[in-house]
C-alpha cells in the first residue's frame, strides 16, 4: 500500500506495530498501510509521567522501525491505561489480570495513547499524546473472574478491551473512544497533516 506524492514518488506508510485493533482502526477510515512490529526496547529508559512515557515509546518504536525502511513513513503507538498514580501495561497472567480490573472497577481511570511518525529518508520522528477518562461500573469477583477467563484481557494495557466483552463494563468515556482502543484516529490525521499529508477520507494519503 503506498502514499501517492504529487512529485510521483510514492512513500509507504508503515504501522509499527502488531496491534490487530489499530490495523482495524486504519483500515476503518481508509488509511492504506502495511504492517510492520517494532521490536524496540520497552523497558529500559521509559519516563514514568504517563504523557511523556506513551510518546517517548511511541517514537522510540516508529524510528526503529524507520532506520531499516528509509523510504517509509512509519507510525508507532503505545498505549497505557493510568490509575491511582500507577501506569498499568498488559497483565502477565490471569492473576494479574484481575487484580487489575478490580482496582478498576467502580472507578474512573485515564487511558492515555502516544503516536509517533518517522521518516521517510531520516526525517526524525513527531510526536502527540491523546488521554481519555473512562469509568468503570463496580464489578463482583465472579464478574471479573469470567471477564478475565475469556482471554480477552491479556494482550491489553489496563487488562480490558473496549471493543468487545469490556465494552460491559464501562459506565462512560470523556474523550476520544478510539484512544480507548489504541489509536486516537483525529489526533492521528493533525498529525500527518503536520508532517504535510492530507487525508482525502479514503486512500490514497497525499503529500502537499
Amino acid at each position: 500500500m503506498t502514499e501517492k506524492i504529487n512529485d510521483g514518488r510514492t512513500v509507504r506508510l508503515i504501522l509499527a506495530s502488531a496491534s490487530p485493533r489499530r490495523t482495524e482502526l486504519l483500515r476503518l477510515v481508509g488509511i492504506p498501510h502495511t504492517v510492520c512490529p517494532s521490536h524496540a526496547d520497552e523497558e529500559h529508559d521509559t519516563p514514568s509521567e504517563p504523557a511523556a512515557h506513551v510518546t517517548v515509546l511511541a517514537e522510540r518504536k516508529a524510528v526503529a522501525v524507520a532506520a531499516g525502511r528509509p523510504g517509509a513513513l512509519v507510525l508507532g503507538a503505545d498505549t497505557i491505561v493510568y490509575h491511582g498514580g500507577v501506569i498499568l501495561g498488559k497483565p502477565k497472567d490471569f492473576e494479574g489480570a484481575c487484580r487489575m480490573v478490580a482496582s478498576l472497577a467502580g472507578t474512573e481511570h485515564l487511558v492515555y495513547t502516544g503516536i509517533a511518525l518517522a521518516g521517510p529518508e531520516g526525517a526524525p520522528p513527531t510526536s502527540a499524546c491523546e488521554v481519555t477518562r473512562v469509568r468503570f461500573r463496580s464489578l463482583t469477583n465472579l464478574e471479573i473472574e469470567r471477564y478475565v477467563a475469556t482471554g480477552e484481557p491479556m494482550d491489553k494495557a489496563g487488562a480490558y478491551g473496549i471493543q468487545g466483552y469490556g465494552a460491559t463494563l464501562v459506565e462512560s468515556v470523556q474523550g476520544c473512544y478510539f484512544n480507548v482502543m489504541g489509536l486516537p484516529l483525529t489526533r492521528l490525521i493533525r498529525l500527518l497533516e503536520e508532517r504535510g499529508v492530507e487525508y482525502p477520507f479514503g486512500p490514497p494519503l497525499w503529500r502537499g
